[in-house]
């Protein structure tokens, strides 16, 4: 889609959002460390390896069940430089606020920042305010950005999936997506769905710990895991092929996604995690995933392949296949 103007769409994650950023943002700020796209940037400062990222936060509602727009920038910046292999350590926090928005409000955003960021282990160090005229934000708007150490002989990156890669999910998809959907429209649904927002970083550490050679790790926010999947399948160049009875989706997150006309696969997520392992040590990765409490559904997905490389390729449920594109058009605005 060619457009002179900026639309929803540039931030959902999908195929315009990619095409902004290769086609406008990299040419402009060309660099090595930047062309890799990973979740954060890579770099090395004295003999160290580094992980850099930053993200801002927009959601709508700012509270919602299973957090709030504080946890969600904490858990989602930590999360951004653990899929890089790192060890999350200090964050920033910058904060841009609404005239008349509510210090109670406020307070009990930055309180719940706190208990997030204790729980990663990470400490916001820095962080800036600014407060703008009532009508020029919504609320309140929070930017993190969070740097860690990766440790030696760890080389995680979106280019690094091989053919034979086993790919792991870490839990059941949509449910942060579906969890916002729903308190933005009001909607009442007999279920308790709740966004899945928490810090994987612990997760991680753990899985290094019985494999120091995971190829990829990426967390499947805007877009789903068909959009991360197929991010990766375009810098390997290779091919992935996927299995819709092994994914994990809530009956009643699948009933309010049928109910909808949603695809779950495209369907934001703030606690899960994709990682694309060596096939002789899928299982042990796997064993360590379900003995943390954000992985307990965990399960193998699917695979790397030599065929159709650049594609995404999903079996049904009833034995068809059919191409898992990358989501066009933007589903679900300021989601996280």
């Amino acid at each position: 889609m060619k457009t002179d103007n900026i639309l929803l769409d540039h931030g959902s994650g999908g195929k315009i959002s990619h095409s902004l950023i290769t086609d406008i943002m990299l040419p402009i700020f060309n660099n090595p460390i930047l062309s890799q796209l990973n979740d954060g940037a890579i770099f090395d400062i004295e003999g160290k390896r580094l992980a850099f990222s930053t993200d801002t936060y927009v959601v709508d509602p700012i509270f919602f069940p299973g957090g709030n727009i504080g946890t969600l920038s904490i858990n989602g910046t930590v999360n951004d430089i653990a899929m890089c292999g790192a060890t999350p350590l200090f964050l920033s926090a910058g904060l841009i606020i609404e005239e008349g928005f509510s210090l109670a409000d406020l307070k009990t955003i930055l309180q719940e920042m706190s208990i997030a960021a204790e729980k990663a282990g990470v400490k916001v160090v820095t962080g800036d305010t600014k407060v703008v005229p009532k009508g020029a934000a919504d609320k309140i708007f929070i930017n993190t950005s969070g740097i860690g150490i990766i440790p030696k002989n760890i080389d995680i990156a979106s280019h690094r999936a091989l053919p034979g890669d086993k790919i792991i999910l870490s839990g059941s998809i949509a449910d942060h997506g579906i969890t916002i959907l729903t308190q933005r429209e009001g909607m009442t649904f007999d279920s308790s769905v709740a966004s899945d927002t928490a810090p994987l970083n612990h997760m991680v550490k753990n899985m290094l710990s019985v494999c120091k050679n995971i190829h990829v790790l990426r967390d499947p926010t805007r877009g789903g895991i068909g959009t991360a999947l197929n991010e990766i399948a375009i810098k390997s160049e290779i091919g992935i092929k996927i299995y819709e009875e092994k994914i994990p989706v809530k009956n009643e997150v699948a009933a309010i996604c049928e109910l909808l006309g949603f695809d779950p696969v495209y369907i934001a997520n703030e606690g899960n995690l994709l990682a694309f392992v060596p096939p002789d040590h899928a299982e042990k990765v796997l064993d360590v995933i379900r003995e943390n409490r954000f992985g307990r559904e965990a399960c193998i997905i699917g695979e790397v392949v030599e065929d159709n490389p650049r594609k995404v390729f999903m079996q049904t449920r009833i034995g068809g296949t059919r191409i898992v594109d990358m989501l066009t058009g933007e589903q679900l605005p300021r989601i996280c």
